[in-house]
């Protein structure tokens, strides 16, 4: 079956979910030539089988807030394919939820957690609920209803959910003793758990240390380094301080820091001492960053959403990292980090680059990594916990570091060489495509039709 035909079939299965078709889009086109050269793979409809969800579940959420009144929310678990393991992927707390956004969300996974090289399938989920302005209390009553309906859909070795948008620490943690009550067991059937209660070391750092790692490897692999850099990233919450807290690590400058309201632009570059207080302010008090640009006394933009591209994005720099959301880099957007000298981009948050953004990049010949395989250091590190709930033991801080950094530079060689074996040699994203399919359909024909 032809590109066209393959994807307006699933345009068809899936009218209105614009999200999915940009992912499944982006896909189709990458492993066409693995079908043409594995003819069994089209025979058994693969390709056309990992579009479809194992199982999608829907359920009414009903809670109490704080004045007492009732409210009422939708919560999802897609569970998009378990052939390499039990599903895994994270919960996501935000209105702009939707099956079309969990159902994108869900397939990048099952790609991103196969180049882990850890047992893991792909899934994804979440509510419409919005934790902003919500009291602890009212998290609490939330997370506990919620998992009132979720715990029957997962298990540590069914389905194992973790942190998202909107799902911190805190709702891990109401999450997590919602189960074990219901469950009346103590599994790691959630990731991104508390220290001395299954949580791992590294695990809140994972994501934004492993972009950084994976970059690192890309300009190892042209002769340069981090090291002297000057760098935008998006974003403020936890993959965005911990990418900026490894650039400063590795001899980089970051220079950028953002919100839904605006972009600070530090250019004498953020410091450890100004990361904390970054950090404070997001991930404590929860406030705007531009606190951070009146106490620092640096450029403030604001970012006016129907604008036609974003000022973060057109900034002089060397290297770009998307950490904030989905399709936030547009082709305007893309063309003015050409024009402002990137030279790479990888991202951070999860299809942050949209189908016209990547190809101005690459036809520019900016080396781009797409999230799936450069922010793939999170669920590397959700697997790493789970191995370690599985043995009961606890590994160092050390130990998982080292496990990150080895784990980021297999995803790395094995894209740049699947993109080499099949003719788009240097193109991490046909790469990234190609690697986690074969393993995945591997998988799904050696388990038969089912």
């Amino acid at each position: 079956m032809t590109h066209s035909a393959i994807l307006d079939n699933v345009k068809k299965r899936n009218p209105n979910e614009p999200e999915f078709l940009q992912a499944a889009e982006e896909v189709i086109a990458s492993v066409l030539p693995v079908l043409e050269k594995n003819p069994e793979f089209a025979r058994l409809k693969l390709l056309e089988r990992m579009l479809e969800p194992e199982r999608l579940i829907s359920f009414r959420v009903t809670w109490l807030d704080d004045r007492g009144e009732v409210q009422v929310n939708r919560g999802y678990r897609v569970q998009m394919n378990s052939a390499i393991g039990p599903y895994k992927g994270g919960l996501r707390f935000h209105p702009t939820v939707t099956p079309s956004v969990l159902k994108f969300l869900a397939f990048e996974q099952v790609f991103k957690n196969a180049l882990t090289g850890i047992p893991m399938g792909g899934g994804k989920g979440g509510s419409d609920f919005d934790p902003k302005g919500k009291s602890d209390n009212e998290v609490m009553k939330f997370c506990q209803a919620f998992m009132g309906e979720l715990a029957r859909h997962i298990g540590h070795r069914l389905d194992v959910p973790a942190g998202d948008i909107g799902v911190g620490g805190r709702e891990i943690g109401f999450l997590f003793g919602a189960y074990k009550k219901i469950r009346n067991e103590f599994t790691g059937v959630l990731t991104g758990k508390g220290i001395g209660w299954g949580g791992s070391l590294i695990r809140t750092e994972a994501t934004g240390y492993g972009l950084i790692y994976f970059a690192e490897n890309m300009l190892q692999n042209v002769g340069s380094s981090t090291k002297g850099k000057t760098c935008l990233v998006s974003g403020s919450g936890n993959v965005s301080q911990y990418a900026i807290e490894k650039i400063i690590q590795l001899g980089g400058k970051a220079i950028t820091a953002s919100d839904s309201n605006g972009v600070v632009v530090d250019e004498a570059g953020i410091t450890m001492e100004k990361l904390e207080f970054l950090k404070e302010l997001k991930n404590n008090r929860r406030g705007r960053i531009k606190e951070y640009a009146d106490k620092y006394k640096c450029t403030y933009l604001s970012i006016d959403a129907k604008a036609e591209y974003n000022p973060l994005w057109n900034i002089k720099a060397d290297c770009a990292f998307p950490c904030a959301t989905q399709n936030e880099i547009n082709a305007k957007d893309a063309g003015n980090l050409v024009k402002n000298g990137v030279k790479l981009l990888a991202e951070g948050a999860n299809m942050p680059t949209t189908i016209d953004g990547i190809n101005i990049v690459l036809d520019n010949g900016v080396m781009y990594a797409p999230g799936k395989a450069s922010n793939a250091g999170g669920v590397a590190t959700s697997g790493l916990e789970m191995t370690q709930n599985y043995m009961g033991s606890n590994w160092t801080r050390e130990e998982v570091d080292a496990k990150l950094v080895g784990i980021m530079k297999d995803i790395h060689d094995t894209s740049l060489a699947a993109a080499k074996e099949y003719g788009s040699p240097g193109n991490y994203m046909a790469g990234a495509n190609i690697a986690g399919f074969i393993k995945v359909a591997k998988a799904m024909q050696a388990q038969g039709v089912i």
